[in-house]
């Protein structure tokens, strides 16, 4: 089937089709391909510029999206929040529309305003990729774990996923759930009942709170880093708590099927939502969604790009 990309930003798969997602998945397939050969590079941003606006840290989704722009041949900017004119009190969107006076084309930026990729894809010509905003949206993320999924069950239609862990301030677990919803899947969220609260039924997921239950029919588990600070809020009593009821271990491996796949976006938190002979194991696909995540941002920065005008 043609089809024609048309939009000039990547905000959210909840603002995406079905197609639309479909289409990246297609076109990572290709790009994945580029990354087996003996010469990784081509030119297709060959001329183009993409800044790299990193306010909030990051390590891998950084260097996934720069080794992307690499291999694509496009020139790259790589600003450094801290040192640049944020700390003269300029504002973000003055920032990027001088940069955008220099013509640049594209910014993938993380920020940890929710919304802050959609205001200032309204006010700039540039592309806008979104590579994190607060709580909100990781579409990113979300195509490459979708991919492998896909690459693994050869299928997303009728899968069942669970997405286990902090859910109410997770980015990742919302991007997930739009785009496999979307895309025909059935998605679990689990956690503590403080950390998944029942709200989360309304966007089509099922809640549950008991580890053991999630999981019966799992085809695929994603789990969450816990983030240490929400210990600090009262969320759940202990790391020790949270790991002995909602992490996975070898003996939780007895009762899920034998063909799930275990993923984990990272960074991980080794003995509290996973045990090492999990992340380590064979049900893990935790590296091959490292690898896919460089095919699906360069697929995004490439249709991107082609809707710019």
């Amino acid at each position: 089937m043609d089809f024609q990309w048309t939009k000039k930003d990547l905000l959210s798969l909840y603002d995406l089709s079905r197609d639309e997602i479909l289409h990246i998945l297609n076109t990572a397939e290709e790009f994945k391909k580029v990354s087996q050969r003996n010469v990784k590079k081509v030119p297709a941003l060959r001329g183009r510029t993409v800044v790299n606006l990193f306010v909030e840290p990051s390590t891998r989704t950084r260097v996934s999206f720069e080794l992307a722009e690499q291999r694509l041949s496009a020139d790259i900017i790589n600003m450094n929040a801290d040192v640049s004119s944020f700390r003269k009190g300029e504002t973000l969107l003055d920032t990027l529309k001088n940069i955008q006076a220099l013509q640049a084309d594209i910014v993938v930026i993380r920020h940890q305003a929710t919304g802050a990729p959609n205001f200032l894809a309204r006010e700039l010509n540039m592309g806008v990729v979104n590579a994190g905003d607060g709580a909100h949206s990781h579409p990113t993320q979300a195509l490459l774990d979708i991919f492998t999924m896909r690459e693994k069950k050869g299928r997303i239609e009728g899968l069942n996923v669970v997405v286990v862990g902090d859910i109410l301030h997770s980015r990742v677990a919302r991007s997930n759930a739009w785009g496999l919803i979307k895309l025909g899947a059935n998605v679990t969220f689990a956690g503590p009942a403080t950390l998944v609260p029942r709200e989360f039924e309304k966007i089509g997921v099922r809640v549950c709170h008991n580890l053991k239950d999630a999981l019966a029919d799992a085809d695929v588990i994603n789990l969450l880093r816990i983030q240490l600070e929400r210990q600090q809020r009262g969320y759940f009593p202990s790391l020790g708590e949270y790991s002995r009821f909602f992490g996975i271990h070898p003996e939780t491996l007895r009762y899920i099927k034998k063909d799930a796949l275990i993923m984990h976006p990272g960074p991980i938190n080794r003995g509290v939502e996973i045990d090492s002979a999990v992340a380590d194991g064979p049900q893990s696909v935790i590296l091959e969604q490292v690898t896919n995540g460089l095919a699906v941002r360069m697929a995004v920065l490439f249709l991107v790009a082609g809707a710019l005008k």
